[in-house]
């Protein structure tokens, strides 16, 4: 028998709050965190809006101003929901053999120095021509070491393990949008097969910076509708033009059944299934007939030992972009068949932005608060029917459902697609 995985803690940052309450409360009153950016100039951008994590600083959390000066915005976002999850869990003050307690996140890049890499252009410029050797004059003169190292995606894993002595196994993926979940699934797999009894899981990322913004500007990912921004994310909405970037950070405790049970924690759900699959396609195109995020669904239902129909709730990958939303609708009632209209499918993207590789755990833990209080998040924005977008979207207000199992689909560029099944506790 392979052991059971549930989750003992949880916590976030995220554009619509700080914690998870804070965040909860919002997506069920309907909220968004979409606004002008602040974070660097973007009035020359032809997107000018985001989803920015607001009045919060690493200090929030009690650790030194002094000693995080360097890091990552993205790794201080990761400290914060860490530090939440432990805490929730109570795994610090249980007796846990520290080489049995590992680290697996899905974590973007670190800051882009954009200033400090425009100075080393500018002085590479002679005559009009690129001089190498001034490039890498000025750069040594006037890049931080510390700052280039906390670029590295492994670093917030890193600090991470050396905050709470998490001694056993130390991964990070970095499969874009759905580096997170992967993590989750993972993290899973390596407690099922005993070799750990605790995971720290979860993903932390922000790319709201010049290099961020214009890599998907280019690739004309992200919405322009910049004069009402929190009407900008509209997922399967008709007059969907493209994704709001977020930013953030989510992190669970992921607990070996019995392990949990003998310290009497509290469960806040199990994870059932894990499905992980590639398009083999194209980069950042979906095949049109959806068989990636198909396949993954249905290897985390069966993962699970579930029937399709006994899926109560689907959160959605839901990125507000024409061709994701129109072809994961399409493996929805490929996987669901005669009951898909039947099953509410919903994405919390249209409040709270696209996290990128941190989006797919924060929506895990969505999933698992849907179950825990039988309400379900809505779409908000959906008010023009989408003839390809059929399906039940939860639109516009929160809807109270009994949910016993729930889906959490995240599919990313590259052709990576991880469906995560997530369930009530039970003996």
């Amino acid at each position: 028998m392979r052991r059971r995985v549930v989750v003992t803690g949880i916590g976030m940052i995220n554009p619509m709050g700080h914690d998870v309450a804070t965040v909860w409360s919002g997506l069920k009153e309907s909220k968004s965190g979409v606004a002008p950016t602040t974070l660097f100039d973007a009035s020359g951008f032809p997107t000018k809006i985001s989803a920015e994590v607001k009045n919060w600083d690493i200090t929030d959390t009690g650790e030194s101003a002094e000693i995080w000066r360097d890091r990552g915005r993205h790794t201080k976002f990761a400290a914060g929901a860490a530090k939440q999850a432990v805490a929730d869990s109570g795994i610090a003050d249980a007796l846990i053999d520290p080489v049995r307690f590992g680290i697996y996140l899905g974590s973007g890049e670190g800051n882009q120095d954009f200033l400090t890499f425009t100075k080393m252009m500018a002085a590479a410029l002679e005559d009009g021509d690129y001089n190498a050797a001034k490039f890498i004059a000025a750069g040594l003169a006037i890049l931080n070491p510390a700052k280039e190292l906390e670029q590295e995606p492994n670093m917030p894993a890193a600090h991470l393990a050396a905050m709470f002595n998490a001694q056993g196994p130390n991964f990070n993926c970095l499969t874009a949008c759905a580096a997170s979940s992967q993590a989750i699934g993972e993290a899973t797999e390596l407690i099922r097969r005993g070799d750990a009894d605790v995971m720290l899981a979860g993903g932390t990322h922000s790319m709201i910076h010049p290099f961020g913004v214009t890599g998907f500007n280019l690739l004309t990912a992200l919405s322009t509708s910049n004069t009402n921004p929190t009407k900008a994310s509209r997922p399967f909405d008709r007059e969907r033009d493209g994704f709001v970037l977020g930013e953030g950070s989510a992190m669970v405790i992921l607990e070996e059944l019995e392990s949990a049970k003998k310290r009497g924690a509290a469960i806040y759900g199990e994870v059932l299934g894990y499905g992980t699959t590639a398009d083999a396609y194209r980069i950042t195109d979906i095949p049109p007939d959806g068989h990636g995020g198909i396949a993954a669904m249905r290897m985390a239902i069966a993962d699970a030992g579930l029937q399709p129909q006994q899926i109560g709730y689907v959160n959605a990958h839901g990125t507000s972009t024409q061709v994701n939303d129109k072809v994961e609708t399409l493996a929805c009632k490929e996987v669901f068949g005669e009951f898909a209209p039947k099953i509410p499918v919903s994405s919390t993207k249209s409040m709270m932005g696209h996290l990128i590789a941190a989006a797919g755990v924060t929506e895990m833990i969505v999933c698992l608060l849907a179950i825990r209080d039988g309400v379900l998040p809505p779409t908000i924005n959906y008010e023009n029917p989408d003839p390809l977008c059929d399906l039940d979207y939860v639109p516009n207000f929160a809807r109270e459902a009994e949910v016993r199992y729930a889906l959490n689909n995240s599919f990313g560029f590259g052709g990576q697609n991880v469906t995560l099944c997530l369930g009530r506790y039970s003996n």
